[in-house]
């Protein structure tokens, strides 16, 4: 037997709200050069807030008001490394969701896209960088997969394997 009307129904009790969700775009690069005769390149390390392990990855950070993404990976692996590069291609984004607070303390969605970048060396001393970072370390590219700890930028490591093996 059919109802007579169609439509919404009331759930019983109050559905748990979704905080509300923002994009963010941030950039970054990696950075390569040739030594030993090996490729090797820069990775960038955060150790977790309850200071256990250090979490590897590659150098990132927001883009500013007025920047492009190319003008903030450049910046921010200047920042965070103290080493000049120059972008030779894009490397590719990585995209992916996390929770954060809000300036009030309310949870916030946010979706973040990182554009990437393949960069070659051309200066600069770790020692030159800001204290964002807690480690920062020159890694053979053949290892470097092995070491970023998230998948995605893993991908971009193979990646830049691929259009290195020209060079």
């Amino acid at each position: 037997m059919a109802r007579q009307r169609d439509g919404t129904r009331p759930l019983s009790g109050h559905p748990a709200a979704r905080p509300p969700a923002v994009r963010e775009f941030s950039a970054g690069g990696l950075v390569y050069r040739r030594r030993d005769g090996e490729w090797v390149v820069v990775l960038a390390g955060r150790r977790l807030p309850d200071g256990g392990d250090i979490v590897w990855g590659l150098p990132k950070g927001h883009v500013e008001p007025g920047e492009t993404m190319a003008d903030t990976a450049l910046r921010e692996v200047r920042e965070e490394t103290g080493i000049e590069a120059t972008i030779e291609e894009m490397l590719g984004d990585v995209t992916y969701w996390y929770v954060r607070r809000d300036e009030r303390g309310n949870p916030l969605r946010a979706f973040k896209r990182v554009r990437f970048f393949l960069m070659r060396y051309r200066g600069g001393r770790f020692a030159d960088r800001d204290d964002e970072l807690d480690a920062v370390r020159w890694v053979p590219l053949a290892r470097a997969a092995a070491t970023i700890t998230f998948a995605n930028e893993r991908g971009l490591v193979r990646r830049a394997i691929e259009l290195l093996a020209d060079k």
